[in-house]
């Protein structure tokens, strides 16, 4: 079809980087004839943390090929890329070019995902002097004014209760009115430890094209400092790519995925996880939709329903939850600091150089593959940033920089209330702290570690040890009165003082020479 002529347009459609969808409301009522497509690369939002290159490079091509997708259809897209001479660099400059060139009379477009971007949106009407018409986002099965009205009056907003109904809307594994089994939940039987597995499947990955190859190049060239390389690339970047991804973890994953959920293996980083969320948050696949694909699994005997149901709360429950406690704390909530923790991250957070083999384990597959699960993130990275009292807020940064699934909406509460308590409470119930012990028990990090998991003090114990105590003791005016701390604080108040005070030596000559830029 032809370009549709400049003063005849209608709409001008700007599609963003997560919202690659046929779907998407702003594409709702797109008429060829009279509207058209914008997509735009920008440095801005390439550049406002150091993103992973294979982030970049994911989302580029991804945006390319489904530009190309359109374009097949007959529709008429206008792309920048990011090296084009004459890209302003953000979105209302690019806009701006658009809007002098094409005439239309509104633009339309999805509301961003991210709170930043939405209030930017809010000033395109009056910086471009013309009708901006804003869509809610409907790819989600919550909205937030329905999460809102949950929300309402609720003294304590438990994920479980908003799941269930979750469940009871979709009528996903449901039996008319009673969930499927008899239970909501079977996430008691989804945390055993993983033994190595010679034969276990690989995760399906895909050749760079054309497209792809010269989106690397201009990441390698543009961003030389930023963590990784695009040297192993291997993301799907088509809806065809990602649905032959998503039928390929139903198939090979899914009636593992439930039992070795919460396990680590030094090498073999993604076990039976589904990697399915970098597609879904960008708008690659429908999370509907790979939710009833799961739910045939098991109703075909493929897989059991331990697996099938903590992958669905994982999509129903928990990623839709989180977005709820995004845009209802929003703004202010990425600035929460309940524990008053203001240390800086160490260097061997983009290095992965330290002595603890666990977290140095999960930072290196970070680097590696702009990717880890959320055991990793949440029970390695997360409880150590935690105990060691890193600054909330940097490491909100950190986690939103360095993993290929990572917006704002989804990486910010996971951070900020659940990963970091910071919060005060207002997401989690308790914090996520755990000793070595934890982390000896759901992975085989421990082994050839130089710290000894055994030991809970002195120079060569494990340092998440003496840390877990001296978190819980430091911050012991915020948390003694949390309910499900209380036998934690009696098996505290049981010990010989001596024996806390070893545990707050052992602590405080850690962090002094984490603090110091020593190799720890």
């Amino acid at each position: 079809m032809p370009d549709v002529p400049a003063g005849k347009i209608r709409n001008l459609v700007l599609i963003l980087g997560d919202q690659l969808s046929r779907s998407v409301s702003s594409m709702e009522n797109f008429d060829p004839g009279q509207d058209i497509v914008m997509m735009c690369e920008v440095m801005e939002e390439a550049t406002y943390v150091s993103h992973h290159k294979l982030k970049i490079a994911f989302i580029f091509s991804a945006m390319r090929h489904f530009a190309a997708e359109l374009r097949e259809l007959g529709f008429d897209v206008h792309y920048t890329t990011l090296d084009d001479p004459e890209n302003s660099g953000s979105f209302i400059g690019e806009l701006a070019r658009q809007v002098a060139k094409a005439k239309p009379r509104r633009v339309v477009v999805c509301e961003a995902s991210e709170w930043r971007v939405l209030e930017a949106m809010k000033e395109w009407e009056t910086l471009l002097r013309l009708p901006v018409d804003i869509r809610p986002d409907t790819r989600f099965l919550c909205s937030k004014s329905e999460f809102q009205d949950w929300a309402q009056g609720r003294k304590t907003l438990t994920m479980e209760y908003f799941y269930r109904d979750m469940r009871r809307r979709t009528g996903l594994l449901m039996n008319r009115n009673d969930p499927e089994g008899g239970r909501w939940n079977f996430d008691a039987e989804n945390r055993r430890p993983a033994q190595p597995d010679l034969f276990q499947p690989r995760h399906r990955r895909f050749s760079p094209d054309t497209i792809t190859r010269e989106v690397v190049r201009l990441v390698e060239r543009k961003f030389p400092e930023n963590m990784g390389s695009t040297s192993d690339f291997g993301f799907a970047v088509t809806r065809a790519q990602a649905e032959e991804a998503a039928d390929d973890f139903i198939d090979q994953f899914l009636p593992n995925f439930g039992e070795t959920q919460d396990a680590m293996l030094r090498e073999r980083p993604f076990l039976n996880h589904a990697l399915l969320s970098f597609y879904i948050n960008i708008g690659l696949l429908d999370p509907l939709e790979i939710c009833r694909a799961a739910e045939r699994a098991y109703m075909e005997g493929h897989a059991p329903l331990n697996s099938v149901e903590g992958f669905i709360r994982q999509i129903i429950g928990w990623r839709e939850y989180i977005r709820g406690i995004y845009w209802l704390k929003m703004p202010g909530y990425e600035n929460s600091n309940a524990f008053n923790a203001h240390r800086s991250l160490p260097e061997f957070f983009w290095s992965g150089e330290t002595d603890m083999a666990c977290v140095s384990s999960v930072i290196t597959q970070t680097i590696n593959y702009a990717y880890a699960h959320h055991i990793q993130r949440l029970m390695v990275v997360g409880n150590f940033s935690m105990l060691a009292g890193l600054d909330p807020h940097a490491v909100h940064l950190w986690y939103l920089s360095v993993y290929a699934d990572a917006f704002e909406w989804v990486e910010l509460p996971n951070v900020i209330g659940m990963s970091q308590f910071a919060d005060g409470g207002f997401m989690a119930s308790k914090p996520y702290a755990a000793s070595g012990a934890y982390i000896s028990r759901m992975s085989d990090y421990c082994e050839g570690c130089r710290y000894n998991v055994e030991k809970k003090t002195g120079t060569d114990a494990c340092p998440f040890n003496a840390l877990y105590w001296d978190f819980l003791d430091r911050n012991a005016d915020t948390l003694f009165n949390n309910h499900r701390l209380g036998q934690t604080y009696s098996s505290w108040k049981r010990m010989s003082a001596d024996k806390q005070e070893l545990y707050r030596q052992s602590a405080r000559a850690f962090l002094a020479d984490l603090d110091a830029g020593k190799r720890v």
